[in-house]
């Protein structure tokens, strides 16, 4: 592939590759621009400017400078610092037996509490929510059309979907009326300190184990940050005894 010549500067090229690896930086929220003949052009900008910067600063001899050698030295050290870390947790691994062992060892870790799938609607006064509930018990709409019309919560433009939540994640009123509604019924005004609800459970799921292929991931994920973390401490512990003076 041709590495294109994208700019000079003071005689030095900038090339398309130079260009590819001053976009490594990009956030990660717009990554996907990165192809993006705009968005590279206003990239390429940057490159140039700095360029220019760095051209300037060579003329004005500020690489002869007492500060800059103190500045390149920090870097060097900085630099070093984080090889030899990489090189004290590169051959570190987490074997599918480690992980497994793991999971079987601590499965109660892994159960998936009870959870419940619910709409809701939210109003300012009880008065207002016997109000809707009557309608709805009247045949004159549906909980979800209700839910878009009535509620003050969000939720209201999708029929009041809540999704499906477990045990913690609602305030307590709510969270204890949804768990002990039955499936289908409408139960409220239930009252919270957002305001009044009428809670409609659509779904119910008892606590159930997690399969190991569901968390193996994490598993191994955490396990090579635990591994990690003690070959640093452990090379921590060695160089102290090599290098501090007591």
């Amino acid at each position: 592939m041709e590495n294109k010549v994208l700019a000079v500067v003071a005689g030095e090229e900038v090339t398309e590759q130079d260009l590819n690896d001053f976009m490594e930086n990009v956030p990660q929220d717009q990554q996907a621009y990165r192809t993006n003949p705009q968005f590279r052009q206003q990239y390429l900008e940057q490159l140039i400017a700095l360029r220019m910067f760095t051209k300037e600063g060579e003329e004005l001899k500020l690489d002869e400078t007492e500060e800059f050698q103190k500045i390149m030295e920090g870097a060097r050290k900085d630099i070093l610092a984080q090889m030899m870390i990489s090189e004290t947790i590169k051959d570190i691994a987490v074997t599918d037996e480690e992980a497994e062992s793991y999971f079987q060892a601590n499965k109660r870790r892994f159960v998936k509490g009870e959870t419940v799938k619910a709409r809701h609607i939210l109003t300012e006064t009880e008065e207002r929510c016997a109000e809707i509930l009557a309608e709805i018990e009247g045949g004159g709409k549906t909980f979800e059309d209700a839910a878009k019309e009535y509620s003050t919560c969000p939720s209201g433009q999708r029929g009041g979907d809540l999704g499906e939540f477990g045990k913690g994640q609602m305030v307590p009123e709510f969270e204890k009326a949804a768990f002990g509604a039955e499936t289908g019924k409408i139960i409220g005004p239930v009252k919270t300190s957002f305001g009044y609800h009428l809670i409609k459970v659509e779904e119910k799921s008892g606590a159930s184990d997690t399969s190991y292929a569901d968390v193996s991931g994490t598993i191994k994920a955490n396990l090579l940050h635990q591994k990690q973390n003690d070959a640093y401490n452990a090379k921590v512990k060695e160089l102290k005894e090599k290098y501090v003076q007591k």
